[in-house]
């Protein structure tokens, strides 16, 4: 049986979406109670420029605050998008550098000002820089499922940019549904795909519940053998670079999911829980996640 690893994105993609600016000493409270969790992989933040994204102004800090730190600790990943945010994080510390290509040409430019070829080289290009100083790399398809300003995305395309790192040697892949189209048979069948390229490739799955289908796309994923599942706490987040944004699937959604089925994660649920009800507090409206306000269901099934 799979274990499933998460990877949680709701300092990164969970506030970029968020108005209300979270001071630094918050997030690290918060991040601190994921840590407490046991959640392995945990996202600090995007190195974009303040100016598009004022959320993320202080992601340097936030990794070199948690880095410095001893011992026993997750892996810190922080997201890419060009050379000069692939040179900030190698000054911090990022342990997994997170990079992406659209499969829409529309969203690709509205979100790097780039055509989806010339974005894929330049990708390409960062993350053999990347792996030549030694560190961990995830590349992603984003829109793989859909697109808000498009409509449908041919699978043909999506799996062109996956063989495109594959040939790269990058195997640590994600597919990620960025406008929330996905359903559960779209996502076995993309998946299962790109599974069968090879025995080595990690796949990473990051659905968002646009359309309310979240959690049956993370099932579905799983079922197909996906074990990177990245999630954010209370069900935060959304590209501002897409028609329709939606949240996450919650963190704490799918590992009561995953607990129901008798599939552990190894993770606490009540610091995330507590985290989330934070946070909705913090940025005084409810979050679209749903076992942060219900609580976990507390008996066994006979």
């Amino acid at each position: 049986m799979l274990i499933p690893l998460i990877h949680e994105v709701g300092m990164r993609d969970g506030l970029q979406m968020e108005q209300k600016i979270v001071e630094f000493d918050h997030k690290v409270r918060w991040i601190e109670g994921l840590i407490g969790s046991g959640i392995p992989v945990i996202q600090l933040g995007s190195f974009v420029h303040p100016k598009y994204v004022p959320q993320m102004a202080d992601t340097d800090a936030l990794f070199r605050h948690f880095t410095a730190k001893g011992g026993k600790r997750p892996t810190f990943s922080g997201l890419v998008l060009n050379e000069k945010g692939m040179e900030r994080g190698l000054a911090c510390g990022v342990d997994l550098f997170c990079l992406g290509v659209s499969a829409s040409e529309t969203h690709s430019l509205k979100n790097t000002r780039m055509p989806v070829m010339e974005a894929l080289e330049r990708i390409l290009a960062m993350a053999r820089t990347l792996q030549q100083e030694g560190r961990k790399v995830q590349v992603s398809v984003q829109s793989a499922f859909g697109c808000g300003f498009e409509g449908p995305i041919a699978e043909a395309k999506v799996l062109s940019i996956v063989d495109a790192y594959l040939e790269a040697g990058l195997k640590n892949i994600s597919l990620a549904d960025t406008a929330g189209h996905a359903d559960p048979r779209q996502v076995a069948s993309l998946f299962s795909q790109v599974i069968r390229r090879g025995d080595s490739i990690e796949c990473t799955c990051h659905l968002h519940n646009t359309f309310g289908m979240g959690i049956a796309n993370c099932l579905a994923a799983y079922d197909s053998g996906v074990q990177v599942f990245e999630s954010a706490f209370g069900g935060l987040g959304g590209c501002p670079f897409t028609a329709v944004a939606g949240g996450n699937v919650a963190t704490e959604d799918l590992v009561h999911m995953f607990s129901r089925l008798g599939i552990e994660t190894g993770i606490d649920l009540d610091p995330v829980i507590a985290t989330s009800r934070e946070a909705a507090d913090q940025l005084e409206h409810d979050l679209p996640g749903c076992v942060y306000k219900t609580g976990p269901i507390s008996f066994q099934q006979a």
